[in-house]
């Protein structure tokens, strides 16, 4: 139906504009399609399509879901995603035609998940998220399909693995799995149940701050006080960490290796007006630490827009990690205060958007009130995870380590951020560079 070897010249620039592309924008990556398989034959059909990605002297496996189209034709879902189309008029065996990202169409998004998962039987799906590493669609509100864009080199997604492990171990915090997608290689895609009427975390802590920010009162005080949110959230937090200790082995920790890998991190990152050296002495204050407790798969990329709450309770969602990290770094045992510090940074995060939305609004009323916020969540967050019974077994004995290895994991990932705000929205490297400054600055 393509020529492949048309595809492949034209992939490279599509992948360049797509969230989930670990290369960045500078240069396209040189393509080569390895599986072309034709799950619809349309018109429209729907094509599923492998591709490996060479970028910067690395390569990486990606996953597409192609639509075409007879060329000419007006289509409303792509009205405002031009990043969605791949060729205007591609030559094919039907005639010029559309080629196109299919998740933004709802035609085929159904197709896909009915091809994949027979006896479904959907009738209608929505685009809801296209995230770093995967791309999720509703079906019927009753269904949602996680479809993982980057692959593994013959390995399982963490996401898919995770979510079963826990499934299995009898964690109740996740999505209830449905079916999969999957073969001896790789996992193509989850499919579970929505979560109906649920809110994201980040969207509930936003509104918030907001509403604190109009009442300008304490944060006690306000109608949207958000500490027994971040309380519930720290008990759920804690009993998943049981879970995946339970689920997977545990290994006693080694501090060191962490220090290696965090000084790796910061060697290629770009910290303007950040002293070196006080960097250093934190991960030199995280190698002095003999009991840093027990090392366990963690979620790896926990933060506010990685849960949802709904009438149930919390719930944790895309166990895939990191999406600018590795397979192999997205898979290392870590600590669980490594998903501490990651939650904790995100409480800053959101009051810091906030406090953006205000712009000019912005005075020293309202910047108390945030901080004040951000401190209030995040005690209230730790008073939750730290009350789960069983939880000390898996952290570092003594308060004094607990800190230490919390300080040395909340840098590290401020680090993290600050490559990936430099890599797709500079205007934020405020943020984490500010977060950099103050955790040296308390050392």
């Amino acid at each position: 139906m393509i020529d492949i070897d048309v595809l492949a010249g034209l992939l490279g620039g599509h992948l360049v504009r797509q969230r989930w592309f670990a290369g960045g924008e500078d240069e396209a990556p040189s393509c080569k399609v390895v599986t072309l398989e034709t799950l619809v034959e349309g018109p429209p059909a729907l094509l599923r399509v492998l591709v490996e990605a060479a970028h910067g002297g690395d390569a990486a496996l990606y996953q597409l879901v192609i639509g075409v189209r007879p060329a000419g034709g007006h289509e409303e879902f792509l009205s405002g995603r031009p990043e969605a189309v791949i060729a205007m008029d591609m030559e094919t065996e039907m005639g010029p035609a559309l080629v196109y990202d299919a998740t933004a169409d709802p035609e085929l998004t159904v197709a896909l998940v009915n091809a994949v998962v027979p006896g479904t039987d959907a009738e209608r799906g929505r685009l809801v998220s296209t995230e770093s590493t995967h791309t999720s669609m509703v079906f019927d509100e009753r269904l949602i399909m996680k479809l993982f864009r980057r692959l593994g080199a013959g390995g399982r997604n963490p996401d898919a693995e995770i979510t079963r492990a826990l499934t299995m171990v009898g964690f109740a915090n996740v999505a209830t799995p449905v079916a999969e997608w999957r073969d001896e290689v790789n996992d193509y895609a989850v499919v579970s149940e929505f979560l109906v009427g649920g809110a994201d975390g980040f969207s509930l802590a936003l509104t918030s701050l907001r509403d604190l920010y109009d009442c300008r009162c304490d944060p006690e005080e306000a109608g949207g006080d958000f500490a027994p949110d971040a309380r519930r959230l720290g008990a759920v937090t804690a009993k998943l960490h049981l879970a995946l200790a339970e689920a997977f082995p545990a290994v006693r920790a080694d501090a060191s290796h962490w220090a290696e890998v965090m000084e790796e991190r910061f060697v290629h990152a770009s910290l303007a007006g950040i002293d070196p050296a006080l960097v250093h002495a934190v991960f030199d204050r995280l190698r002095s630490v003999l009991r840093a407790g027990m090392a366990i798969r963690s979620h790896g990329d926990y933060h506010l827009g990685q849960v949802m709450r709904t009438d149930a309770g919390w719930f944790v969602l895309d166990f895939e990690g990191e999406p600018g990290s590795s397979l192999e770094d997205r898979l290392e045992l870590s600590s669980p205060l490594r998903d501490v510090a990651g939650m904790i940074r995100s409480f800053h995060y959101v009051a810091q958007v906030a406090l953006r939305e205000r712009a000019e609004a912005i005075d020293e009323r309202i910047v108390s009130l945030s901080a004040a916020w951000e401190r209030r969540s995040k005690y209230a967050f730790l008073e939750g995870y730290l009350g789960v019974e069983g939880i000390g077994a898996l952290l570092p004995p003594g308060e004094l380590d607990q800190d230490v290895v919390f300080s040395a994991f909340e840098l590290d990932k401020a680090i993290y951020e600050v490559g990936y705000e430099q890599a797709h929205r500079p205007d934020w490297v405020g943020i984490p560079l500010a977060a950099v400054a103050r955790i040296v600055g308390s050392v």
